[in-house]
């Protein structure tokens, strides 16, 4: 008996002993807990200022439409601002402060709102003795009106190419004091100009002032060279006349005016 609670001693040992190597070889089920310190959220940044920034300027690389180029001599207006380098008057019995000039797509559009209206448009910063100009303008309203162009303009008067729109020319020495015992519009020549294109058409208009010879063409067509010799004159300025006579509306588009040399 006793031999017996021996052995039963011995055996309970042993499997006691080899649990416990056995549970001492295995890996952990578990993974180790690790103390972490807490993580922090991002900075908050302050919103943007709400103060509006005023855009940084850029000059213009051209001038304004409404202010003139440098004064040329010899050069065609293509009319593209005010008239910064030009001199308006008005002759005539009508009323000029009737009358609208109006700058758009490079040309002048001027609109007569009266009768019996003469309208002159003069360049002012040169004189010329001898000049050559041409208009080239269409018109718009009643096929009524006359078309000018003038040389050597002065205080005491000038010459004047003038083109009525049913084709008649005449040729004036315009007289505005009493050196030569008269004033007015004094006829030195006139004719007809079969090449003038009636009704709402554009044509083009030269006078040249070349010495005492006034040469004139209409549409490329020479219609006469007259020789002045009493009047005989002096440089002056160059321009154009729009005329209205008895009948409204008159509007003309000047699309152009060159100056150059005869």
């Amino acid at each position: 008996m006793k031999k017996l609670q021996i052995a039963l001693l011995f055996a309970f040992s042993l499997v006691f002993i080899l649990g416990c190597s056995l549970f001492a070889g295995a890996p952990a089920t578990q993974a180790p807990v690790v103390n972490q310190e807490p993580v922090s959220a991002p900075p908050t940044l302050p919103p943007p200022p709400t103060e509006e920034i005023a855009p940084t300027s850029i000059p213009a690389t051209q001038p304004p439409a409404t202010q003139p180029p440098a004064t040329q001599m010899y050069f065609t207006e293509e009319f593209n601002y005010d008239a910064g380098n030009w001199d308006v008057f008005y002759m005539g019995s009508g009323d000029g402060e009737e009358t609208t000039l109006e700058y758009t797509n490079d040309h002048l559009t001027v609109d007569l709102g009266d009768e019996d209206v003469y309208m002159y448009y003069i360049y002012r910063p040169y004189e010329y003795e001898n000049v050559k100009t041409t208009l080239n303008a269409k018109n718009r309203g009643r096929n009524n009106n006359n078309v000018s162009l003038v040389c050597r303009v002065t205080e005491s008067g000038w010459y004047e190419f003038s083109v009525e729109s049913g084709g008649l020319w005449y040729l004036y020495a315009v007289v505005l004091d009493e050196k030569y015992g008269h004033v007015g519009y004094n006829t030195i020549d006139n004719g007809g100009a079969r090449t003038l294109k009636q009704g709402k058409e554009v044509n083009e208009y030269t006078l040249e002032c070349n010495e005492n010879e006034l040469t004139m063409w209409v549409n490329g067509e020479k219609l006469k060279t007259t020789r002045d010799s009493r009047y005989a004159l002096p440089a002056g300025k160059v321009g154009f006349n729009i005329s209205s006579l008895n009948v409204l509306p008159i509007t003309v588009d000047v699309n152009w005016f060159r100056i150059e040399e005869p």
